[in-house]
């Protein structure tokens, strides 16, 4: 089951500097802080800086679809002719994320909470 997009990542190449420019941006202080990902919940929105996004092939912020089944998720995509971007990946917690790219090369993210 799709639950709509809950968490948008942005490439960072200076996460000190991305950090600064969220937290003023957003009004809060991130949930966490770690060299490999910075993320800020705002509502019911996470907002993810990833300073190994352009070297894992991101060009720009990618949108991630919350999903109930990920594996089942990302081979439905698969099946409608969308190409791997990420496979699935725990992240940390549980917590799966894998991508795709679709005809347009628009790529579409997925994310499983535990």
């Amino acid at each position: 089951m799709n639950q709509g997009i809950g968490t948008i990542i942005y490439p960072v190449k200076d996460l000190a500097q991305a950090k600064t420019l969220y937290c003023q941006l957003l009004g809060v202080e991130p949930y966490m802080d770690e060299a490999y990902y910075v993320g800020f919940k705002v509502g019911n929105q996470d907002i993810g800086l990833d300073p190994n996004g352009y070297s894992k092939g991101m060009t720009g912020p990618v949108s991630y679809y919350h999903v109930s089944d990920i594996k089942q998720s990302l081979q439905e995509l698969l099946d409608t002719g969308a190409q791997t971007q990420q496979e699935v990946k725990d992240v940390g917690g549980g917590k799966l994320i894998a991508s795709v790219k679709d005809a347009d090369g628009h790529v579409i993210g997925l994310i499983q909470l535990p």
